[in-house]
C-alpha cells in the first residue's frame, strides 16, 4: 500500500533548479553553510509570491516546484506561520535534508516560472 502523501511547494532560483535537475528531479540539494533551514511551503500561492518577489529579484528568474512527501514522516515538523495565514511553511533543519529527500514520493515538478524564462507563470 502506498503511503499517504502531503503536497508541498518550494520556490527556487535557476541555480537550485539546475541542481534539482541534476538529481533527476528526485532530491533537493544540500543547504549552504549560511542556510541552516530548508523551507518548503504548504500552498502554491505562497510559493508563487516568493518566486516572483524574491527569486526573480535576486537571480532574474523564479520557479515553483511541487512535490509529495510521506505524510507520516512530516508529522515531526510543526507548521510555521510567518505572516498571514497563507504564509505556512515547514522548517527542516539542514542536517535533516538528505533524510527528507528519501521521503519524497515521485518526482519534483516545476509548476510555475517567472522572470527571464519568458513564462506567464502558468503550469509547465
Amino acid at each position: 500500500m502506498c503511503p499517504q502523501t502531503t503536497t508541498l511547494y518550494r520556490p527556487v532560483g535557476p541555480q537550485e533548479l539546475a541542481l534539482i535537475e541534476a538529481a533527476d528531479f528526485s532530491a533537493f540539494p544540500p543547504r549552504l553553510p549560511e542556510q541552516p533551514i530548508f523551507y518548503p511551503v504548504l500552498n502554491r500561492d505562497y510559493a508563487r509570491q516568493i518566486a516572483r518577489d524574491w527569486n526573480v529579484r535576486d537571480s532574474g528568474a523564479g520557479f515553483v516546484t511541487r512535490f509529495d512527501v510521506d505524510s507520516d514522516y512530516l508529522e515531526q515538523f510543526a507548521v510555521q506561520v510567518v505572516g498571514g495565514s497563507q504564509h505556512a511553511e515547514l522548517w527542516i533543519p539542514a542536517e535533516e535534508l538528505a533524510n527528507f529527500n528519501t521521503h519524497i514520493i515521485g518526482k519534483i515538478a516545476v509548476v510555475d516560472s517567472y522572470g527571464s524564462t519568458g513564462s506567464d507563470g502558468g503550469d509547465t
